[in-house]
């Protein structure tokens, strides 16, 4: 009985965010997934892979990141490691973030350049973590997903969101200066 990990790189699951990335379309992923799966049952091995994911990468809209927060839970991933974007010299990637355009195409690309759009659309990959309940709720309410929330976000952070938005809700007391 071995155990270990392979660490893979599929980094999204939505092949425009692939496309721009430069890499397969997620079906080839889920192929390879499925042949060290079966490979690994034959020899009686007990092995992981180990997925790299990244947020923000230029292409990568809100709606691109909710999608594969959905596919995380459905296939029961939890990844302890997300990767930002951040532009590296000489990639197409990197022109992309700088110019906005697709240099092959020259057509307009979205990027996320914002700290709360960048932040939020990491918390999407790490949405069972309570500590980013209150992002994955922003971001599922902004993108129009609020049906969402009871899928990713644990029971315990959608209450401590609550009880957050009472405080913020609940209404000041002034003490003037007479008394009152």
């Amino acid at each position: 009985h071995v155990s270990g990990q392979l660490k893979v790189a599929p980094e999204h699951c939505v092949s425009s965010v692939l496309d721009y990335m430069g890499k397969p379309h997620f079906d080839v992923f889920l192929k390879f997934w499925r042949q060290y799966q079966k490979l690994n049952e034959s020899d009686g091995r007990e092995q992981y892979l180990v997925r790299y994911l990244m947020s923000s990468h230029p292409g990568c809209t809100l709606n691109d990141a909710v999608e594969l927060a959905v596919f995380l839970k459905r296939t029961g991933h939890q990844p302890e490691q997300v990767q930002d974007f951040y532009p590296t010299p000489g990639t197409v990637s990197t022109c992309m973030f700088y110019t906005g355009l697709d240099p092959y195409t020259l057509k307009p690309v979205f990027v996320e350049k914002t700290a709360e759009g960048k932040a939020l659309q990491r918390a999407l990959l790490q949405y069972y973590e309570p500590r980013n309940a209150e992002k994955v709720i922003k971001a599922l309410k902004m993108t129009h997903r609020e049906d969402l929330i009871p899928l990713l976000v644990p029971a315990e952070g959608r209450r401590a969101v609550q009880r957050s938005a009472r405080r913020a809700d609940s209404p000041e007391v002034t003490i003037h200066n007479d008394g009152t």
